[in-house]
């Protein structure tokens, strides 16, 4: 293994911690949504609030690795997939930001009115953010983006059915995993009421999501065949990985094992990431741009690949104690302040 694919492993690992928390994390703004009026829907932004407060800016963590180090290992990758689709991103950073600052200045809210402004900016971002980011990712994966600064067009490389199915299914991702976390979340907290509520969301999700990800094999079949040709290729094992640990998550909230259907809702989200990757390796940017080519000079990959492993030392022991803290602390739930 080559520096430069050791580097793409590490971008790779980031993507799917991002796309495992921060998804998660946006999925939780989707229930948030669907929660009903202020005082209906109070028992389960309480337990959102709850759930997300203490991690949610941690999460970001992973985003700005994975920004950071494609920008500064893959320069013209970077360059070529920054300039082509700076119209997605732009607008997913922007749902970033908004819902960010409304998810705080909700919290901070005294009357009802400026709640419901803020919540449903909060929750329209965490909807809209997720499926900027899955179009961008489709315009990738169906080779839309080539190499060159601006090469790309900017409207077609992610207004395409290959994008389109993507941020539909990046969606409904996170709201999957956003019900399966919230399931063990409520269950600590001993809201009985609540870990039946998203028990059900979990298990309709989930089924609906697993019906896309089939039903988009067809398109991408029409829309991208070089990735499809690769998803029935190399990347068949892991996608079938994906597969059936989706079938297995099911059944296993079906019968109430909730702990060890988070580990396997993971690993059917992360396995459907690496089969992409895994799908289209040794390119970077189809149709043409390979990993060694697109790489940095050797000296400036040696010294990211050393800084990262100082940063692991002291990110990831914090991190994990963070978690570790939040998921034995199981805290007082308190509705929020009514007017």
């Amino acid at each position: 293994m080559t520096t430069a694919d050791a580097l793409l492993v590490v971008l790779w690992l980031g993507l799917t911690l991002y796309t495992l928390l921060g998804g998660a994390d946006f999925g939780a703004g989707v229930w948030d949504l669907v929660s009903g009026g202020a005082r209906r829907g109070a028992a389960r932004r309480d337990l959102i609030e709850h759930s997300i407060g203490p991690v949610w800016e941690a999460n970001h963590v992973w985003l700005i690795l994975v920004v950071t180090l494609f920008w500064t290992a893959f320069p013209p990758a970077f360059a070529s997939f920054a300039s082509t689709l700076y119209i997605p991103l732009t607008l997913a950073a922007l749902g970033i930001i908004g819902r960010g600052a409304a998810f705080a200045f909700r919290k901070a809210s005294d009357t009802l009115g400026e709640r419901r402004l803020y919540g449903a900016t909060f929750a329209a971002s965490s909807v809209l953010t997720p499926f900027f980011l899955g179009t961008a990712v489709g315009g990738v994966a169906s080779r839309r983006v080539p190499s060159g600064v601006a090469a790309g067009d900017i409207w077609t490389s992610w207004l395409n059915p290959t994008s389109i199915y993507c941020g539909v299914l990046a969606v409904g991702v996170c709201a999957y995993l956003a019900a399966v976390y919230l399931i063990a979340d409520a269950r600590r907290a001993g809201k009985r009421v609540l870990v039946a509520e998203f028990r059900r969301r979990a298990l309709v999700t989930g089924v609906a999501v697993g019906a896309v990800a089939l039903a988009g094999v067809a398109v991408v079949a029409v829309d991208a065949p070089a990735l499809y040709g690769g998803l029935r290729g190399q990347g068949l094992p892991v996608a079938a990985v994906s597969i059936v640990a989706g079938v297995g998550s099911l059944v296993l909230i079906a019968a109430g094992r909730y702990r060890l259907v988070r580990v396997t809702a993971a690993v059917a989200v992360a396995a459907m990431l690496w089969a992409w990757a895994a799908a289209q390796y040794p390119l970077l940017l189809p149709p043409d741009l390979t990993v060694r080519e697109a790489a940095g000079d050797p000296t400036v990959l040696s010294t990211v690949l050393g800084a990262l492993a100082v940063g692991a030392a002291l990110l990831l022991p914090s991190l994990l104690w963070l978690f570790t803290i939040f998921q034995r602390t199981p805290g007082a739930h308190r509705a929020p302040p009514r007017s």
